[in-house]
């Protein structure tokens, strides 16, 4: 995972192999994005696919997130070329895209990040905040490289595509989704199963020996140092919402209100 630098740190990073700790933003809400940003995590998660965001929501936590040193992720809802067109042109420079089950659909994924000749995203740059709205001459010329994309491993076939998505050329990242994935395998909302934990620990260490950069989200601890272990160098360690909610529930509960606190040892999320 050599090159030159790109100018885009997170994507450096993951091509040196260095160990980046991630969390998601669910919560769509620029505020807890901002409070999270200074947390001090190597780069956090915008959720369009499961968090209530549309454009204008992204907008904002990316401007709340640029202050800080850390790199804005934006997963999209789906993989498709306008979408990624939007996003990217309002700064998102990495992103991160869900259900990716084919070497032609990671290839699809490529060119829309990529503009012409290389790709097939549209040229907007003279009005993109990505450009500084015209104010970097040379966004252009430098924007196929900063940019960084990360696909994501969740389904059977997926798994069994691994090796020919990793091979395509401009996939930075490979992301397995232990929830979608765990269901997808006869598991729905037990990525501990067996046969859930075993299909995950094979695609992390697939992706590495693929050489491209491994990624994961986990709750639990143990999960995310077992993760690590087996080569993962992007990891998601925990999200806004279930950091509020358990602390919501710990706390009311230690004045007797509300139900049981559920630790949650094995989740995801």
């Amino acid at each position: 995972m050599s090159g030159a630098a790109s100018g885009n740190r997170f994507k450096d990073r993951l091509r040196a192999g260095t160990l980046q700790t991630g969390f998601w933003l669910s919560l769509a809400n620029a505020y807890t994005a901002e409070i999270c940003a200074g947390a001090g995590f190597d780069w956090l998660l915008i959720d369009g696919e499961h968090g209530p965001n549309d454009l204008r929501s992204i907008l904002s936590q990316l401007q709340a997130v640029a202050a800080y040193p850390c790199e804005a992720v934006v997963r999209t809802p789906v993989g498709e070329t306008w979408m990624i067109k939007q996003l990217l042109d309002i700064g998102a420079r990495t992103l991160l895209v869900p259900m990716v089950e084919t070497p032609e659909q990671a290839e699809s994924l490529v060119a829309a990040v990529r503009y012409p000749p290389h790709g097939r995203r549209g040229v907007g740059a003279a009005v993109a905040r990505a450009s500084g709205f015209d104010r970097s001459p040379d966004y252009m010329s430098r924007a196929d490289n900063e940019n960084c994309l990360l696909v994501q491993i969740e389904t059977r076939l997926g798994l069994d595509n691994l090796e020919a998505i990793a091979a395509v050329d401009g996939v930075d990242g490979l992301f397995i989704g232990p929830a979608d994935l765990s269901a997808s395998l006869g598991h729905p909302g037990d990525p501990t199963a067996p046969e859930a934990q075993a299909a995950i620990d094979d695609g992390l260490r697939r992706i590495v020996a693929a050489g491209k950069a491994a990624g994961i989200i986990m709750g639990d601890e143990a999960l995310v140092r077992r993760a690590i272990a087996l080569g993962a160098t992007f990891v998601a360690v925990g999200t806004d919402v279930s950091l509020l909610s358990r602390g919501s529930d710990a706390l009311a509960a230690r004045y007797g209100c509300g139900g049981t606190h559920d630790d949650r040892t094995g989740s995801v999320y």
